[in-house]
């Protein structure tokens, strides 16, 4: 628990005869108030030489924002308000001393934030309530005003992200998170966050900080995506991908880059793939459950191999994305015809959805058990189709998302999948 001395320092009235040129900077061993003492006087002296210089006057009234930067400078000024995601002073419950609600109430009662231990899992679309309560050992008998800070931590290399402050029944949210993120303040010392119409970038690690006073109080909750991670290679080949275009490649597919724990877990659940692409750390890696020649040889055990950081820019990979389980349906459309990819296109339109995207094929196949021995378009000129259960003439025999490479658009070989959304 990290808490915060405060010491309130009492000038003496200075008079005239005080501000008397002393030196203008502090020595290191000057209390306070007594640098507060030589600087008031060194204004005086240097600034307005003869001008009155005792608190009151009209010459105080207009130096007072030129005294507040060397009063911040000042060691051992305690008694200034500090920053904690957003300002405020620190006299909220000390005003209301006379009736017991002074700042010493909290001496020997300890403030408790509770969150919850297990990572919460959702859907991208979904609306989802981050756990947080807070209260005080010994309980109190009279209510106390509290502030409230939730942030997300930093991720990956991605800086932390401010998505809501609160007093009382004021609040304030921040970034992408405005408009739909707020308190739940149903009950008593419920300061829960809901989050609605999530995002794939909203997965990770959030902060619910509780600040009474000068003491804080804080825990953290996990949020994660129920997803799919899959591989993506450009249609020029293996390897054309910089992280940059990896990250394009894979939001125009309905997908993010995938972290290393997303990796590691696809890794766990079966994932196979002998070609390394990009993660969300700018790191290059590849996951491997059968270790052969190819695939840094049969001497290695299985596990995720990796390259470890690469320039952004100027090296090239292909990239695993990740994408989440989907609000809509994911079908192949039934046609008299094969199609061109833009006759597939516009058999989708006709039939009040769009052509479905890779990563809304695979979040389909993987949980909404998308089944289909028949090869179809997809928007980025792909051709692919989903196996869940493998049966003769369709594929290989474990399940998983074929892939036919990205044929001619003028070809009229194909079907074609389609998204609509709920």
């Amino acid at each position: 628990m990290r808490k915060w001395r405060h010491r309130e320092v009492n000038l003496p009235e200075v008079t005239q005869q005080d501000a008397v040129c002393p030196a203008p900077i502090p020595s290191p061993g000057l209390s306070a108030q007594a640098g507060l003492q030589k600087i008031w006087g060194a204004i005086h002296c240097q600034v307005c030489p003869g001008a009155p210089a005792w608190p009151g006057s009209p010459w105080h009234e207009e130096m007072g924002l030129l005294l507040l930067v060397p009063l911040l400078l000042l060691p051992g000024s305690y008694g200034l308000p500090f920053y904690n995601g957003f300002y405020y002073s620190s006299s909220t419950n000390d005003q209301n001393a006379g009736n017991g609600h002074g700042k010493d109430l909290l001496n020997g009662v300890k403030l408790v934030v509770e969150t919850p231990e297990e990572t919460l899992f959702t859907y991208q679309g979904a609306s989802v309530i981050l756990p947080c309560h807070y209260r005080y050992e010994p309980a109190l008998v009279s209510p106390r005003r509290v502030r409230i800070k939730w942030w997300k931590l930093s991720e990956n290399g991605a800086p932390e992200k401010d998505v809501l402050v609160a007093i009382g029944l004021r609040h304030r949210s921040f970034g992408d998170y405005q408009g739909r993120v707020h308190l739940r303040q149903d009950k008593e010392h419920d300061v829960s966050l809901e989050i609605q119409d999530l995002r794939l970038e909203d997965y990770g690690r959030y902060r619910c900080e509780v600040i009474d006073g000068l003491e804080d109080e804080s825990g953290l909750v996990e949020l994660e995506l129920r997803g799919v991670v899959f591989p993506y290679q450009s249609p020029n080949g293996r390897y054309q991908l910089n992280f940059h275009e990896g990250q394009q490649v894979c939001a125009e597919q309905g997908a993010v880059v995938a972290s290393f724990e997303q990796l590691f877990r696809a890794w766990e659940e079966g994932l196979d793939w002998c070609n390394a692409g990009w993660l969300q750390d700018a790191t290059v890696q590849y996951p491997i459950m059968l270790p052969r020649q190819p695939c840094g040889g049969p001497g290695l055990a299985p596990g995720v191999r990796s390259y470890g950081p690469r320039h952004r820019r100027l090296h090239r990979y292909d990239v695993f994305c990740f994408a989440t389980a989907l609000k809509g349906r994911v079908y192949y459309l039934e046609h008299p015809e094969k199609l061109t990819l833009t006759e597939a296109r516009e058999a989708c339109q006709e039939d009040d959805a769009t052509i479905a995207k890779v990563g809304q094929l695979f979040a389909a196949w993987k949980f909404h058990g998308l089944d289909r021995c028949h090869a179809g378009w997809l928007a980025d000129g792909s051709v692919r189709y989903p196996v869940v259960h493998p049966h003769p003439n369709c594929g290989p025999p474990e399940p998983g998302v074929r892939s036919f490479g990205f044929p001619d658009p003028q070809s009229r070989l194909y079907g074609v999948y389609c998204y609509r959304q709920h």
